[in-house]
């Protein structure tokens, strides 16, 4: 077994990295930028190396800071994790090249399967069957217009290398084509640094599989079942499954035997994922299932893949890594049961799942199932990176039941102030068409209008508010029995004061109960995975600005990365102003109005605070 291993990596899949390598007596080594310096991740480590600022491009994305790391505590291995330079074959050849050992695929591995073009190209010379499309050199805007035209709308653009739903963009028609081209490069150029790009025939109603594969040193691959990461927002996973619904044993056998002749076809040694897009229109089909690309490393679902297996699958990383063989046979590999997780981010549904940052003042997570947490109560959400809080996984015998507790657990989460994505994920997992299996990646857009939650307080939240503003009970009859008079109904109606809205509600003993906490500035209420201030109104209630006064405010704190207008233009309603970016997404901010703009008060590439004043326009009325 390995000595030592570097984690070259953050977070939650930093920390889950550890818990391995302490059960197997490995010592660990932590990287870290300074946004970083106080995570857990840091402290749970053996020994911790600073390697820069929180920019990742100036710290995790360094291959000589972490092979600097490495020499400087004798580690022996080096672990990618995912994201930052897991798939980075220069990456992965320079540790080599060092003398260390990198737990990962060959260096030849991830080149064959990191440029989508050419590793359809290769899986085509293997039996794997691709997706209609076209993957020439010739990425000039007209040709690919043309090829997209002759495919046949709707189309899909594709970053060759891309990965988490970056540098893609559905195209419907061909007058949309160049437009979406262009943010399409734009993206991959700013994630991958490159913006060649694919097209792909858009598959109506698609399911996203993926199948677990494994090789060894000695030439030995074998395969660990098929997940379902259907349920996506915007090409981001939000609930991943294992094993896929509606999934029968033949369609399985070819659809796990075409990933393991992929992994063969590469020399794959490690942990791989074979991603594979499935027409379900009329249910799953071997003959309607096809190759999409490979990701060469270990994906963040995998542990949906550990709880129906039994196994841990960087226990089998770091064995593989040290020379072994692979730990069991096929035949030694079975399914139990059904496992989900579910993502939860710091962001808000409310507001277009916008990223909200801040420090976690309060945090509880439910109990009785998997949590992989990257962050804890006191630590910061800070605007640099991916904003995920932790992996909820829940195991059941049966698909109904894993879903009913993965429900329960999401509307169990405590958070605050940072707003979460908690009650969104108890919606999904609680909604009747996913427990009844009818889904597709477009599941999420279609009802985005019931899994949304509102942002204005249910009925169920004023009852709940109410009964913890009560007063605690007295012995005098007159206090306690709040509400009462002869004759009278037994119960009683008060005004409450939740976000900075007041409502009348009842006060009735049926009411939810939910818990609250006394932050010193105010009471919050949890209810269904929602947040809530709540407070006995006071005399006067201040309000904010009109969101249609023309004042164009920061969303959310970021980088402000183009300002496409200036004083005493004209603008027209939806006209792009400005945009910004943090957290790995760009947002529009559009003219809400026709009208001129008197200010910008924004500057390129600068940073701004959430609520910052933008810039502002009046209507061409007010103008005098």
């Amino acid at each position: 077994m390995l000595e030592s291993v570097l984690i070259a990596n953050r977070g939650e899949i930093a920390r889950r990295i550890m818990r391995t390598a302490r059960r197997l007596g490995v010592r660990t080594i932590a990287v870290f930028s300074e946004a970083d310096r106080h995570l857990p991740f840091v402290r749970e480590a053996d020994e911790a190396v600073l390697i820069g600022p929180a920019d990742a491009r100036e710290s995790y994305l360094v291959p000589e800071k972490i092979l600097r790391a490495a020499r400087e505590t004798s580690a022996a291995a080096i672990h990618p994790g995912y994201g930052f330079l897991s798939e980075n074959a220069e990456f992965a050849q320079a540790v080599q090249d060092a003398g260390l050992i990198w737990i990962g695929p060959p260096p030849s591995a991830i080149r064959a399967m990191g440029l989508k073009d050419a590793a359809k190209s290769l899986m085509l010379q293997a039996g794997v069957p691709i997706t209609p499309g076209y993957m020439g050199e010739d990425n000039t805007p007209d040709r690919l217009r043309a090829e997209a035209d002759a495919i046949g709308y709707p189309v899909l653009i594709k970053a060759v290398a891309g990965g988490g739903g970056k540098g893609m963009r559905r195209v419907e028609q061909s007058a949309d084509f160049l437009d979406a081209l262009g943010a399409c490069q734009r993206e991959a150029r700013a994630a991958f640094g490159q913006d060649r790009v694919l097209l792909e025939k858009y598959i109506n109603a698609p399911r996203h599989i993926e199948v677990q594969v494994f090789g060894d040193s000695f030439g030995s691959v074998v395969h660990l079942f098929e997940r379902d990461c259907s349920l996506q927002r915007r090409h981001q996973k939000v609930i991943e499954e294992a094993p896929a619904p509606g999934m029968d044993p033949h369609t399985r056998r070819t659809l796990c035997d075409a990933a393991v002749r992929a992994a063969r076809a590469v020399g794959y040694v490690g942990a791989g994922t074979v991603e594979f897009i499935a027409d379900a229109s009329e249910g799953l089909d071997a003959s309607r299932i096809w190759f999409m690309e490979m990701n060469t490393r270990l994906q963040v679902e995998h542990p949906v893949t550990e709880a129906i297996t039994g196994q841990d699958l960087v226990e089998w990383q770091f064995r593989i890594a040290s020379g072994e063989t692979l730990p069991l046979r096929q035949e030694d590999l079975t399914i139990d049961g059904w496992a989900m997780e579910a993502r939860l981010y710091a962001e808000n549904p409310s507001t277009g799942f916008l990223p909200s940052t801040g420090r976690l003042m309060h945090v509880s997570l439910p109990g009785g199932i998997r949590i992989d947490a990257g962050v804890e109560q006191g630590d910061e959400v800070t605007p640099f990176y991916d904003p995920m809080i932790a992996k909820l996984i829940a195991h059941a015998p049966t698909r109904d039941a894993a879903a009913i507790r993965l429900a329960h657990a999401c509307a169990g989460v405590e958070i605050w102030p940072v707003q979460t994505n908690a009650a969104f994920l108890a919606r999904t997992a609680a909604d009747a068409d996913f427990i009844a299996a009818r889904i597709d990646t477009g599941f999420i857009a279609r009802k985005a209008g019931t899994l949304v939650p509102s942002p204005e307080p249910s009925v169920r939240v004023l009852e709940a508010a109410a009964r913890a503003l009560l007063p605690p009970p007295s012995s005098d009859p007159w206090v306690s029995l709040a509400g009462f008079r002869l004759g009278a109904e037994p119960c009683a109606t008060m005004f409450v004061r939740v976000g900075n809205a007041h409502y009348r509600t009842d006060v009735s003993p049926d009411a939810s109960h939910a818990t609250t906490i006394d932050t010193g500035d105010g009471n919050i209420l949890f209810l269904d995975g929602q947040a809530w201030e709540i407070g006995i109104p006071v005399a006067g209630n201040a309000a904010g600005e009109s969101a249609a006064s023309g004042t164009i405010v920061a969303p959310m704190p970021g980088q402000i990365l183009g300002v496409h207008v200036a004083p005493g233009e004209a603008v027209t309603k939806g006209q792009l102003l400005l945009v910004i970016g943090a957290m790995k997404m760009e947002l529009r901010l559009d003219a809400p109005f026709d009208g001129i703009v008197t200010e910008v008060s924004a500057a390129p590439n600068t940073q701004v605070a959430e609520g910052t004043i933008l810039a502002r326009v009046e209507m061409k009325a007010q103008i005098t």
